[in-house]
């Protein structure tokens, strides 16, 4: 007589390693470089050198504005094939740079988070901010969008996603705009402890 060996799952299992989303436009897409070098796949290697063995997964789209972001947002959910452990939402530059009305850019990040919370999924929100040469009042109103969604939605908040990289030339591509490979690094040194801080909150709230 056969006797069948049915070994049950180990309670201790590895648990799945996170999946980070970061959606947004060019900015984390890795606009005019080559993918190992762009902010997805230098997010992921920092994180995995500081010990947490997440996969990041890309979700920027160049030329997004937020509302063509939002448009897409569910059908990039589905299309990660798993809910992620966090989402990364960097959107705006575009509405500013296209001088789009600060209401209607809020409202579509708005949309966004709360779609996010009524899925139960943790968001970053990465700021941004408007270039000077669009006036004190836009300036105000723009950069008052992203502390005021992360207080409504109690999500966390890192407050410029160029931080360190605005500006300086050097971390630039010749577009003024973009990161190239040196910028890519500074801004991932400088949001890696906040990617790491709300993936513990996650884990925290048992996520």
């Amino acid at each position: 007589m056969l006797s069948v060996l049915v070994f049950a799952p180990s309670a201790d299992a590895a648990p799945r390693a996170p999946v980070i989303w970061a959606f947004g436009d060019s900015l984390s897409a890795g606009y005019g470089l080559p993918p190992a070098l762009g902010f997805t796949a230098r997010l992921e290697a920092a994180l995995r050198r500081a010990g947490v063995k997440a996969t990041v997964r890309n979700g920027g789209v160049a030329g997004d504005t937020a509302a063509q972001a939002r448009a897409r947002l569910r059908w990039g959910l589905r299309g990660l094939g798993t809910t992620p452990d966090l989402v990364i939402v960097e959107l705006g530059a575009n509405d500013m740079l296209r001088g789009l009305p600060v209401a209607q850019t809020r409202a579509n990040l708005d949309a966004i988070l709360t779609e996010l919370h009524n899925r139960r999924i943790p968001v970053l929100l990465a700021g941004m901010r408007a270039a000077p040469n669009l006036g004190p009042e836009y300036v105000g109103a723009f950069d008052g969008i992203y502390p005021a969604l992360a207080r409504k939605h109690g999500v966390a908040r890192y407050p410029f996603f160029l931080d360190g990289v605005a500006g300086n030339r050097a971390l630039l591509q010749a577009d003024g705009m973009h990161p190239n490979a040196r910028g890519v690094e500074v801004i991932v040194g400088r949001i890696v402890a906040g990617v790491r801080k709300a993936l513990r909150g996650q884990a925290a709230r048992g996520g």
